[in-house]
Formats: C-alpha cells, structure tokens, sequence
C-alpha cells in the first residue's frame, strides 16, 4: 500500500521534558474572549500523569474553548497552558507530538479500511515503513479491530467507528489523549466499552487522559473533575469530594409549566424546588437512586448536574 500524504509541520521529535511528580499539563489564568464574551475567565488547573481528567459544564461553559486551546487550534487572550512541559501557544509543534486529538465530530473517512484510514494518520506523523505497519497491528488488537482492518470504516457500527478514531488518536505514542463529548451518538452498551477502555490507556499506557463532557454520570468515571460555568472553574477534585462538598445531587427538570411543576414537587415530596428559566432545580440530600419518583410517568425531560 502506498501514499502521497505530505506530513503536517511538527517540530522534530521532542525530548519529554517532565520530571516525575510533575504535572502533564499545567493551565494558568487562562483568558479567552471573542468580541465581547468571555468564554474563558482565568482559568487554572493542572493535571497529573496518568489521570483520567474530566472538564465537567453546561453548554457555553468554556469547555469546548479550552480544549481548542489544549490542542492548539486556537490561541488564548492571555494566559498559559503546558503540554509535557511545552508551551502551548509558542511550542505548538512539540505539543502535537506529545497529544492525540479525538474530535466530537467525525474525521474518518467512511470509504477507506480501518487500516488505511491508520495509513495515512501515520504519515502526517512521519511514520513509515515497517514502523508504521507494525504500529497499526498493535493499536487495531489494542482496540480490539484487528480482524476488520480491511473492512471499509462505513460498514463499521458507530461504537466501533469511535474506536478508529481513538486508534487515530493514539497511533504516535502521545502521552496525553484529549477528547471531546467522545460518547456522543453511542449507545449504552458502547459508551460503556469506550469509557473501560480509556480507563485500560491509563493504567496500563499510563496515558493522560483530558474528556470534556456534560453528563453527571460520565464525569463520576474520572479521577478528577473541572467543573466550568460560563468561562469560570466553579469546583476542582474528586467526585466524590465535590459530591460531599454539595451534599447531595442536583436535579434539574425542564419543564412546559415550571412554576406548577415546582409547587406539585414541594406538596407532594417536601423538597425546595427554584424555578429557573424553564428548569426547576432540585437539591436533594441523598443519592439520586433513592429518590421517590412520580407514580405516574412523566413527559418532562429531567438531567442530572453537577
């Protein structure tokens, strides 16, 4: 098999510069601004090596700002962010030799095999030869695609095409992998492998792992959670930390009729419920699975915050 792909402009390969204890990444007063709105607001964390780190918010968090900047598509306002000891916004081709990028959009191509869609991710890496062929088996077994490498992706299930593009991410040996909403379009059963997966990367690769989600129930999966609301770091910590911090879960439910829902939820369970916009807000001081839920089926949507 052969290609014409031109490699993409990194700098050569970089030396790892982090002593051991030290942070994998380091975001210091991170700013970013887009005419008028902040999306990021001095922003600061650092992440471990070999930590499963989730950046927890609603939509218009900053989430999605702060992970184009983690992966170097897009330069921050002010402030710092260190990939491997390697600035961000200065160093940007020694940062991509260090990280693989998972995208919530798809970016494999449908038409080519799982081995050649690696083929050619290979090659924007400098890979070539019997490196990269070797490279390709051992992370087609590692994501358990082996036996379909010369099936074209489009035949794939969406679970599976989601492991191609990890397979993608990981190709080069990065020791940090950055994902974005990566469950997204899966089923459970598949976003159940995926998250066993990324918690294989860390323990056996000891691989870094960055995953920007929404939902409570993912974010519980990590070692540590950033929690952003509107450009700010509301919360940093475990889990189950920040779970005793708040004392409990939050519920929010949407609602046709807020306010009626609110005054039925306060008759009937004896809980404060707040009206917010369309939303009534629930804090509850027990585990959600022990919640009383209506007798009676619900047609309102309800999710679970942090």
């Amino acid at each position: 098999m052969t290609s014409n792909s031109t490699s993409i402009d990194l700098a050569p390969p970089a030396q790892h510069a982090e002593p051991a204890g030290q942070p994998i990444i380091s975001v210091r007063d991170l700013v970013h601004r887009y005419q008028d709105r902040t999306a990021l607001n001095g922003v600061s964390f650092d992440v471990r090596p070999a930590e499963l780190f989730g950046l927890l918010g609603p939509n218009g968090s900053g989430k999605t700002t702060l992970f184009r900047i983690l992966s170097t598509l897009m330069v921050p306002t002010s402030g710092s962010a260190t990939i491997a000891g390697f600035d961000a916004v200065h160093q940007p081709g020694a940062v991509r030799r260090h990280i693989g990028v998972v995208f919530q959009a798809q970016s494999v191509d449908l038409k080519l095999t799982a081995y050649e869609n690696l083929w050619h991710q290979g090659h924007l890496y400098g890979l070539r030869g019997s490196e990269l062929k070797t490279r390709i088996n051992e992370i087609l077994t590692r994501v358990g695609l082996l036996d379909r490498s010369a099936d074209r992706v489009e035949t794939f299930s969406g679970g599976m095409q989601r492991r191609i593009e990890l397979a993608k991410g990981l190709l080069h040996h990065p020791e940090v992998l950055l994902l974005d909403e990566p469950t997204t379009g899966l089923d459970p059963g598949a976003r159940r492998d995926l998250w066993q997966y990324l918690q294989i990367l860390r323990d056996q690769e000891r691989v870094s792992v960055i995953v920007t989600t929404h939902l409570m129930e993912e974010a519980e999966r990590c070692d540590r959670l950033a929690i952003l609301n509107e450009g700010n770091l509301v919360a940093l910590g475990t889990p189950e930390a920040l779970t005793r911090e708040i004392g409990g879960d939050v519920i929010l439910l949407e609602a046709r009729e807020p306010q009626a829902l609110a005054d039925s939820i306060r008759n009937k369970f004896q809980v404060d419920a707040t009206v917010m916009d369309n939303q009534v807000r629930l804090e509850i001081e027990m585990d959600i699975a022990s919640f009383p839920m209506w007798s009676k089926p619900s047609p309102e949507k309800s999710s679970r915050s942090a």
